[in-house]
């Protein structure tokens, strides 16, 4: 996204979601599928193998602490006790990246089905476990990937 800005900035969370669809099903062989139900609900992003979920996402625009924490709960309802794997891609489109960036580490703790802190695996992609809702003994490997989306590009004139 950073190195061609002038391709995603118009872009909203469902074309978003499908450049991603569009890498993880070549990865993926074609398994992985948008806005598929899943327990009790319908997530953004599912990759199945050989019947057997293996990640489960969400996509949202960064809206603040609460709707992070309300993305989180979503996600959850949609993971059934088999579910070990998922992510939020959080897109941000403010100013202030470094800022969001800081928020999103200060908020994650705070929820109430987290457990620990894996670390960071970049400068902006986080791994945390959180606890099963039904069972807080099962534990689910949550990653959140945040990407910086270009509102205009620099220099660029409108059109």
């Amino acid at each position: 996204m950073e190195l061609s800005p002038h391709v995603f900035h118009n872009m909203g969370e469902e074309d978003l979601r499908f450049h991603f669809l569009v890498q993880l099903n070549g990865a993926f062989k074609g398994q992985a599928t948008g806005e598929a139900f899943n327990f009790q609900g319908k997530t953004d992003i599912l990759i199945r193998v050989e019947g057997k979920n293996v990640f489960i996402a969400e996509c949202k625009f960064w809206k603040g602490e609460k709707a992070l924490l309300a993305t989180l709960d979503q996600l959850l309802s949609y993971m059934s006790w088999r579910d070990t794997k998922a992510a939020v891609l959080v897109f941000n489109r403010n100013a202030d990246f470094t800022a969001v960036l800081a928020r999103i580490r200060e908020t994650v703790p705070a929820h109430a089905y987290f457990k620990r802190d894996l670390g960071a695996s970049g400068e902006s992609a986080f791994r945390y476990v959180f606890a099963q809702p039904s069972d807080s003994n099962r534990e689910i490997i949550l990653t959140v990937l945040a990407f910086d989306v270009p509102t205009q590009v620099a220099g660029a004139q409108a059109k």
